[in-house]
């Protein structure tokens, strides 16, 4: 293994994702990266240093305080400030970040989420029907279902008027578009900021019985509650989080499902349950597959002898991680719903793990049997298109025929 002499360049299309984290391996734990807009990060390729760094005190997502690039200004209008430029428990550190996740979990307990299931299957069964009124028996189903799915429980869950719902889904879609000019990113982050500061208002001034009500009114033990600023920052990070990667969960599962016929026979038969579908989708081709950023509060030397010093970001590479060799052997690169060992990171670890969770595992859970069920001759058509972007992954675009 050799260390690069100059940080190498990720396609921000994410066009080959898989080839290229093979390529990074090759430089050891963690290779040097370039992210758009000349950002330098390490990416960690094994699974073992990435749960370790995930973990790690050593370890921030605070620019503010850790990340000397920002703290100097650069980067401010690129693509990285919808990702890193938030106020919330995503680029929260140490105490700060025990506050806000201790405000924002009372809006996520299992109690609330067990709560949805029937609300998700309505939704489910209404957006099959419209499917199979298809007068050609083709759909896209990221359009007719994966996208529509998670969006609707989304905006309920948080009491965003319907007529907004197509403002959010183009807004989500460019935060997560690396390939935007600056220029692009900071219009995307200003409307951001604009609709969801609109939504506090309107919820301050009648609350409902939405979750954005919820964390209006939560308080924590000395009575403080989150800032208008974090309130903002923390609907952009719920909503976005939990719509965009359900989307992809559902589309990248039915995906691999309808790819490996005799896998999806097994379903079917009921030899593979669907949780554990779910579970290899995530570690196979988890929706996110490289989150940024992190930041070295101090040294950190990694089992090869590579250091990541002080103030160096980090990218979490998920998808690198889910295809680790070194974890899940030879064959880590195939999607195998009856293999033994599925863990994956791609709901994070340990204190930034996604309190969302449950709820993407719920929505998937009812929705693929739901579908598979309902069009048992199901099958992939041409002209499949994976979305554009180095962190997320997933389908723009999944043309199925129905029968």
């Amino acid at each position: 293994m050799t260390a690069p002499t100059a940080p190498i360049p990720l396609d921000p299309a994410g066009r080959d994702l898989h080839a290229e984290n093979v390529r990074l391996r090759a430089h050891g734990a963690a290779a040097l990266v370039e992210l758009p807009g000349g950002v330098r990060a390490w990416a960690p390729t094994r699974y073992d240093v990435l749960k370790q760094l995930l973990a790690d005190d050593r370890v921030s997502k605070d620019p503010n305080q850790h990340w000397p690039a920002w703290i100097k200004g650069e980067y401010r209008e690129t693509w990285v400030n919808s990702w890193v430029g938030v106020t919330n428990m995503f680029t929260a550190y140490g105490a700060d970040h025990r506050r806000l996740r201790k405000l924002i979990s009372p809006a996520f307990t299992k109690r609330r989420t067990d709560a949805l299931r029937p609300r998700v299957e309505e939704i489910t069964a209404q957006l099959l029907d419209a499917m199979a009124a298809a007068p050609d028996g083709r759909a896209d189903l990221r359009a007719a279902f994966a996208h529509p799915l998670p969006m609707i429980v989304i905006c309920e869950l948080f009491g965003l008027p319907e007529e907004r719902r197509a403002d959010v889904a183009r807004l989500v879609a460019g935060i997560i578009d690396t390939t935007l000019t600056p220029e692009q990113a900071m219009a995307v982050w200003q409307e951001v900021q604009q609709l969801l500061g609109d939504l506090v208002a309107a919820k301050r001034a009648a609350p409902g019985d939405d979750l954005t009500s919820v964390l209006i009114a939560t308080r924590d033990d000395e009575g403080s509650g989150l800032s208008e600023q974090e309130l903002i920052d923390t609907l952009l990070l719920v909503i976005g989080a939990g719509h965009e990667t359900t989307v992809n969960l559902i589309g990248n599962a039915a995906h691999a499902l309808l790819s490996h016929p005799g896998q999806l026979a097994r379903v079917r038969a009921g030899e593979i349950p669907w949780s554990d579908v779910i579970e290899e989708t995530l570690r196979w081709a988890p929706s996110i597959a490289n989150l940024p950023l992190r930041y070295a509060v101090e040294d950190i030397a990694l089992p090869d002898g590579t250091v990541i010093q002080r103030g160096d970001a980090i990218l979490a590479s998920y998808a690198a991680a889910g295809r680790d060799p070194l974890r899940h052997g030879p064959d880590a690169g195939t999607f195998d719903a009856a293999r033994v060992d599925k863990e994956h990171l791609a709901f994070g670890h340990g204190v930034h793990y996604c309190v969302g969770a449950p709820l993407a595992r719920l929505e998937a859970a009812i929705a693929l049997p739901a579908l598979f069920a309902r069009f048992p001759g199901l099958a992939l058509d041409e002209g499949a298109v994976q979305v554009e972007s180095f962190i997320a992954y997933g389908y723009g675009t999944l043309p199925v025929r129905l029968a």
